[in-house]
């Protein structure tokens, strides 16, 4: 059974949007929502609420992926092989000369590096390598997200390590992204998320 949508926005709308949902936010919802319904309806609804709050907090309620803030200077500087962090760089896989401006931060989880891009085309059979912006599409976005947080391929943390038949972890669930920064704020977006799951029908 699909989720209620109508129970979903009237919740989410009073106690995550301030009262107010704009078309965008609403649309980039429905892909997130629409992913959750067809491909992973029989896993554990904790996982989609915890994909949403982190979806929330990492493009700022816009629910539209988004890119990384900064010019590219700032992005050789931080991720290129001959910027501020060569050993950064080479965790990243930009071992070429330039790669720090071309693979910065995309989506709704900022996906970062050649090797992360790489990574993803073969995952998703898409050309993310050649063009790192298909990365901003609503649609790959929401697999890179949902995907990446099952299979646990950002930290090696996945959603099943906190959410089963024998453990709830809200706060720690943000290692599957990073460390545990925000995870007090985002574990609360995450547990208001879930209340607003519902699959009544009226």
């Amino acid at each position: 059974m699909p989720i209620n949508r109508k129970f979903f926005y009237d919740f989410v709308r009073s106690h995550l949007f301030d009262g107010t949902l704009k078309q965008k936010q609403v649309d980039g919802l429905n892909v997130l929502l629409d992913y959750w319904d067809q491909e992973m309806a029989d896993e554990d609804d904790r996982w989609l609420a915890y994909v949403l709050a982190t979806t929330h907090h990492e493009v700022d309620r816009s629910m539209q992926p988004i890119r990384e803030v900064g010019s590219a200077s700032y992005f050789r500087r931080r991720y290129d092989i001959e910027g501020e962090r060569p050993k950064v760089a080479r965790q990243l896989g930009n071992l070429q000369p330039g790669d720090g401006a071309k693979y910065y931060g995309r989506g709704f989880v900022q996906l970062t590096g050649r090797k992360n891009y790489q990574d993803w085309s073969e995952r998703l059979g898409v050309k993310l390598t050649a063009n790192p912006d298909l990365a901003l599409d609503t649609q790959i976005a929401t697999r890179i997200i949902f995907e990446g947080m099952r299979l646990g391929t950002f930290t090696g943390k996945k959603l099943g390590h906190y959410f089963n038949d024998k453990k709830e972890d809200w706060v720690n669930a943000r290692r599957i992204i990073n460390g545990v920064d925000k995870a007090n704020l985002i574990a609360g977006y995450a547990r208001q998320y879930y209340a607003a799951i519902s699959y009544t029908t009226g």
